[in-house]
C-alpha cells in the first residue's frame, strides 16, 4: 500500500476549517431547513474531498505537478469554507464557481497527467461531462436563489450519484464501471480514516474554544462528558474496524473498485454527518447542560451518534457482509430517546451522557464478539 504522503495531509488540514464551518452553520439554524441545507453542503464538500482523493489514488502527488494541484484545491476548499456562512443567502456564486472550477479543472488536469494509460483516459474522459454538467447545475442555483437553489444542487447531487453509481456513461463512449477500476484500496480507507479523525479533531476543537469562554466547574464537567462522546466514536470506529477495513479493501480483487465506491463514497459522508451533528450537540451541552432538551438539542445531543453507528452499522455490512446488530439496536434506541427526553424536558447533560453510556455499551459488545472470535496462536500480550 502506498502510505499517505504529506501533500495529502496538507490538503486535509483545510477540511478542519469546512467541519467547523458546517457545524456552525447547523448550529446557526437548529431546524428542518438547516440540517437540509448543512446535508447539501456536507455533500457538494464532500464531493471535492472524495474525489480529490480518488484522483490522488492514481496519480504522484509527491511529484511537482500534482502537489500544485492540491495546494490550488487546498485555496478553493478554504474558499469554499468561508462562502458556507451566507451561502443561501446571497453569498451561493462564489461557493459555486469555485466548487465548478474545482471540480472540473481537477478533472482536465488528470486527463493531462495521465496520458499514456488508456484505461484512466478512458475513465476520466467520461467523469468529465458529468462534472459539467452537475457543476452547472450547482452554478445555475446559485444564480436563481431562493428554493430554487436548494432544488438545483439536491439535483446536481443526485445526479451525480447516479453517475457514480451508473459507471458515468456518456453516449458513444459507454461507460466506466467500478469493477474495471484499479484501485489501491488500503490507501482510499487510510484516507477515509483521516477525515474521520478531521472531524472527530474539529467536534474537540468547538467544545475546548466553549470551554475557555465560560471555564468554571460546571462547564468543565459538561467539557470532560463532550470530550468522552467524542473518544468513544473514535474507539468504535479505528479500535477494530479500522484496520480490519483496510486489510478487506486491499483484499477484495476486483471488487474492490465496487466496494470503495459504496464504502467510501456513500457511507463515510454519513458518518461524518453524524460526527457534525453530535458536535452541534456538544456545543448545546456546553452552553446550558441544566437546561431541559428542546427538540433541537435532542435530536443533536441523541441524533448525531445514532447517524454515526448507523453509518458505521451499514459500512460494516458492506466490508464484512454481517449483521452489526449491536450498532443497529443503539441506533435505533437513541432515536427512540429522543421524542423522550423532549416530553420528559430531560436536561442536556443527561441527554449526553445517555448517548456516551449506549455508545460505550457498543463497545463493550465488541469487545466481547471480540473475545469469542478465535484467537492466533503465540504468546500472549498481557493486553490483549
Amino acid at each position: 500500500m502506498e502510505p499517505t504522503t504529506s501533500a495529502e495531509l496538507f490538503f486535509d488540514l483545510v477540511f478542519i476549517f469546512t467541519i467547523t464551518q458546517l457545524a456552525h452553520y447547523l448550529i446557526a439554524h437548529p431546524d428542518w431547513r438547516g440540517a437540509a441545507r448543512t446535508a447539501l453542503l456536507l455533500a457538494l464538500v464532500w464531493f471535492v474531498w472524495i474525489y480529490t482523493t480518488w484522483g490522488t489514488n492514481w496519480l504522484r502527488p509527491d511529484q511537482a505537478p500534482v502537489r500544485a494541484l492540491l495546494i490550488a484545491l487546498m485555496l478553493g476548499s478554504l474558499l469554499l469554507a468561508a462562502a458556507i456562512p451566507e451561502v443561501f443567502d446571497g453569498g451561493g456564486l462564489v461557493f459555486a464557481l469555485v466548487y465548478a472550477t474545482m471540480q472540473v479543472g481537477r478533472t482536465v488536469f488528470a486527463l493531462w497527467a495521465v496520458q499514456g494509460q488508456p484505461w484512466l483516459v478512458d475513465g476520466f474522459q467520461k467523469t468529465l461531462p458529468w462534472f459539467v454538467g452537475t457543476s452547472l447545475l450547482v452554478v445555475l442555483g446559485a444564480v436563481v436563489g431562493g428554493a430554487f437553489q436548494e432544488a438545483l444542487w439536491a439535483s446536481a447531487i443526485v445526479i451525480e450519484v447516479i453517475g457514480l453509481s451508473t459507471g458515468f456513461p456518456v453516449p458513444g463512449l459507454g461507460r466506466s464501471p467500478a469493477e474495471r477500476w484499479m484501485v489501491e484500496g488500503g490507501h482510499l480507507a487510510e484516507r477515509c480514516q483521516a477525515f474521520i479523525l478531521i472531524a472527530l479533531g474539529e467536534s474537540i476543537l468547538v467544545t475546548g474554544s466553549t470551554l475557555a469562554q465560560h471555564l468554571n466547574l460546571t462547564m468543565t464537567g459538561a467539557f470532560v462528558l463532550a470530550f468522552a462522546g467524542s473518544v468513544a466514536l473514535w474507539w468504535v470506529y479505528f479500535a477494530r474496524s479500522a484496520p480490519a477495513a483496510a486489510e478487506v479493501i486491499t483484499r477484495a480483487g476486483e471488487r474492490t473498485g465496487a466496494l470503495g465506491r459504496l464504502a467510501f463514497n456513500y457511507l463515510h459522508p454519513v458518518m461524518v454527518a453524524g460526527i457534525i451533528v453530535t458536535s452541534a450537540g456538544d456545543e448545546q451541552l456546553l452552553r446550558e447542560p441544566g437546561a431541559p432538551a428542546t427538540p433541537a438539542a435532542a435530536l443533536f445531543t441523541l441524533g448525531g451518534p445514532a447517524l454515526f453507528l448507523a453509518g458505521h452499522a451499514a459500512y460494516k455490512a458492506v466490508l464484512w457482509r454481517t449483521l452489526p446488530t449491536s450498532r443497529i439496536a443503539a441506533a435505533l434506541l437513541l432515536v427512540a430517546l429522543t421524542p423522550a427526553a423532549v416530553a420528559l424536558r430531560v436536561p442536556v447533560a443527561v441527554a449526553a451522557g445517555a448517548a456516551l453510556l449506549i455508545t460505550v455499551a457498543v463497545i463493550v459488545a465488541d469487545r466481547a464478539a471480540g473475545r469469542r472470535m478465535p484467537q492466533s496462536r503465540g504468546p500472549r500480550s498481557p493486553l490483549r
